[in-house]
């Protein structure tokens, strides 16, 4: 209950003295906690039901639908805040960060964002370009407790630039339509504010989607590439399907910790200078059975057990969007107005960092509450589970008032805990 009490008086400290803005500081608490815990998807409607049954707080209905509609809540304090609030965020000397896109499929033709985009990931019966949300997100990638986790820190929503030319309610914010920016020039904005906030070298994660000279040159120079005379390079070393049939025969064995083990692999390195970047970068080959899987990294500082280990928790990028659409229910939002969408969706991001940010607090690890083969590490529900306990425990109340209070129902209390 104390360590929900540090994390969320300085969240608190970030509205304004004035009485609407004291008021609102206490419902904004409230409602992260009330995303946070596991009772019910997030929609507005269950969060509303959440605060009046599990922490007593009297709401009226219109009233807290427009404070979730709010454009007034300050997210671009309160994200910086949260950061700061992050424990030992950098590993190796290095802010390691995730980047990836994902879609969020909804089936309001009016919702804020939507748009057919193309999904990578759909089945033989399902559309390959469904209606939906795409959002580009970045994720601070840390060790807690002995596990990688993902901890949303900023996301953008990606308009296609067609949607925008239409001029339709999809795209229009404040009664006006957003201006269009490309996903590269969006990661680049958010992987800027981390450097400048953390002060420290970023080590960004990707896949080749992102991993090119397109997102490259604007951190590196600050411009899109640019045409012009090509510089002169050395004897073009052939495809990097060629280079590891080439270069298997040289390879030598890796101690690696990966997937929570320590493994063996096969694996060769070596520096080139890749004429789409205009770097050099280092290449890492890691071969297994018949296959390999190539890495590339512009940081030459990086060992090659380094490079092979950090890119191991990419894929926890992709169990945190699972946690935000699924977990957490931003999947299952039924807001539509820019504003309503925004918030929402930074509700579910910033509850999903609070949570991870109160399991790197505690003394010990979470006890994994289902047990899975091959899996000893705890998940994010067991987290959820003791946050909502510190939450709903007597005392915090009275370290985090509420404007007024009831009784809570023990029956209440033992369904949460059935949830969980």
């Amino acid at each position: 209950m104390f360590i929900l009490r540090d994390l969320l008086i300085p969240l608190q400290q970030t509205f304004s003295q004035t009485a609407q803005g004291q008021k609102r500081k206490v419902w904004f608490v409230y409602t992260l906690l009330a995303v946070a815990v596991p009772f019910t998807s997030s929609i507005t409607s269950n969060v509303l039901r959440t605060l009046r049954t599990l922490f007593g707080l009297e709401l009226e209905s219109q009233r807290f639908y427009a404070f979730m509609a709010s454009s007034t809540l300050p997210w671009q304090r309160l994200w910086p805040v949260l950061w700061s609030l992050i424990p030992n965020p950098s590993t190796a000397g290095r802010v390691m960060v995730a980047l990836d896109d994902s879609i969020n499929t909804k089936t309001g033709k009016t919702i804020f964002g939507c748009g057919h985009f193309h999904d990578h990931a759909a089945k033989g019966n399902q559309s390959s370009y469904p209606w939906s949300q795409c959002i580009l997100a970045i994720g601070l990638l840390k060790r807690i407790k002995g596990r990688w986790a993902c901890l949303p820190l900023d996301f953008r929503f990606y308009l296609m630039q067609k949607d925008i030319e239409a001029k339709g309610v999809t795209v229009r914010k404040n009664g006006a339509v957003v201006a269009f920016e490309t996903k590269m020039d969006q990661a680049a904005t958010m992987l800027k504010a981390v450097f400048e906030h953390f002060r420290q070298p970023v080590l960004v994660v990707t896949d080749s989607w992102f991993g090119n000279d397109g997102l490259w040159s604007r951190l590196a120079r600050g411009e899109p590439p640019q045409r012009g005379r090509p510089r002169k390079y050395g004897a073009r070393l052939g495809s990097v399907a060629q280079c590891a049939l080439a270069f298997r025969a040289c390879a030598a064995t890796y101690q690696v910790l990966l997937y929570g083990k320590q493994r063996e692999l096969l694996a060769y390195s070596q520096v080139v200078m890749l004429k789409t970047m205009k770097c050099p970068v280092r290449v890492v080959w890691v071969f297994r059975k018949s296959r390999y899987v190539a890495l590339a990294t512009t940081d030459l500082m990086l060992s090659v057990e380094q490079i092979i280990e950090f890119y191991g928790p990419r894929w926890k990028i992709e169990s945190g969007f699972k946690e935000i659409k699924q977990d957490i229910g931003s999947a299952k939002s039924q807001t539509r107005a820019a504003h309503a969408v925004s918030n929402h969706l930074n509700f579910c991001l910033m509850a999903t960092t609070l949570t991870w940010i109160y399991a790197d607090r505690l003394q010990q690890a979470p006890e994994r509450k289902h047990n899975i083969r091959g899996r000893a590490a705890f998940a994010f529900s067991d987290v959820r589970r003791l946050l909502a306990e510190a939450a709903l425990h007597p005392d915090f109340q009275s370290l985090c008032p509420p404007p007024t209070q009831s009784p809570q129902n023990p029956f209440v209390q033992l369904l949460l805990r059935m949830v969980a």
